[in-house]
């Protein structure tokens, strides 16, 4: 089979090779799946950097979850097991952790409704216990991460202030359901968000971003609210001052996925539920802006881990030989 291999550490553009290889072979408990979708994610370009805290053995394929299908052609929802990651035509995943497809989304939007949204739900809903006429405050708000906590805070009854890099992802933003879009590069965030709500603040934040984001999360959250610590795709770890925390009164919740899928699978399968039924009454549907190929995936790895793209980019292998998605 055809497979993307990383065997050096490096900007996806320069380390991902696409190799002629072997199938993978399951071990116990595991299943080989045929990709029909690979959704990409920024850990996938982190891991290719080496900067993530999952470090597969070189050399790996990338690509942490796809949609998949099973010997008996079920559509299903997995997390590869690395080092045999999903930008390939072939993974292997334990059998325990699969997730029925939902019906209504095509390969890639359901390859897009797991870990992304998974994360949102688990954020917005029992970390930070968003409720229904609260302001949440998503940072990147265009993007894969943040697209999915747009549509589930919009799908909880929230008023939804996005922040976005740029004209182009603040139209989407706005598409996406945004009571309020704030370009970062135009506007003052910290002045915009307070007069957005009246000089309150936003009562839940949500940031895969940190850096200069989370400096601005610390400024506008409101009196008992919550910022949601996702992600670092600044590329800056920021060091919280808990004395501002303390005076203010808000709490700093961590959110990492994987944890869950681990320590409590039974939670994973009840969101995947709760993000199923949402799917099929239209309250959420992945915005997947590229499907592109296998012999694509290095440079759409790289421009995602470039923040140039918007929603979630997906490889699609059958696209290679000019199939439909």
């Amino acid at each position: 089979m055809q497979a993307w291999q990383v065997h050096e550490n490096g900007e996806p553009s320069e380390v991902m090779r696409l190799r002629e290889v072997e199938r993978p072979t399951p071990g116990d408990g595991q299943v080989l799946l045929k990709v029909r979708a690979a959704n990409i994610n920024f850990p996938d370009v982190l891991m290719c950097r080496g900067h993530y805290q999952v470090r597969p053995p070189l050399p790996f394929t990338p690509g942490v979850e796809i949609c998949g299908e099973t010997g008996d052609g079920r559509r299903v929802l997995a997390t590869p097991a690395l080092p045999y990651g999903g930008f390939a035509e072939y993974v292997v995943a334990d059998e325990a952790a699969l997730l029925p497809a939902p019906d209504p989304l095509d390969d890639a939007e359901a390859a897009a409704l797991h870990i992304g949204y998974q994360t949102g739900w688990f954020g917005l809903h029992r970390r930070a216990g968003l409720e229904a006429g609260e302001t949440l405050l998503v940072h990147a708000a265009a993007g894969g991460v943040g697209s999915a906590a747009v549509q589930l805070g919009k799908a909880a009854g929230a008023t939804v202030i996005g922040v976005v890099g740029g004209a182009d992802k603040a139209a989407v933003a706005r598409e996406l359901g945004c009571d309020v879009v704030v370009d970062r590069r135009t506007e003052d965030v910290v002045a915009a968000v307070k007069e957005a709500t009246g000089g309150r603040g936003a009562d839940v934040v949500y940031d895969p971003v940190g850096g200069d984001a989370y400096t601005w999360s610390t400024k506008v959250v409101a009196f008992e609210g919550r910022i949601v610590v996702v992600g670092f795709a600044s590329g800056t770890i920021p060091s919280p001052g808990l004395n501002h925390a303390l005076v203010k009164n808000y709490s700093i919740l961590g959110l990492h996925w994987g944890l869950y899928n681990t320590r409590d699978p039974k939670l994973v399968r009840h969101c995947h539920e709760q993000l199923t039924e949402l799917a099929a009454r239209g309250a959420v549907k992945p915005l997947v802006s590229e499907r592109v190929p296998l012999s694509e995936a290095a440079a759409a790895v790289q421009r995602v881990g470039d923040g140039t793209t918007t929603g979630r980019v997906a490889v699609v292998p059958s696209l290679e030989n000019g199939a439909a998605a």
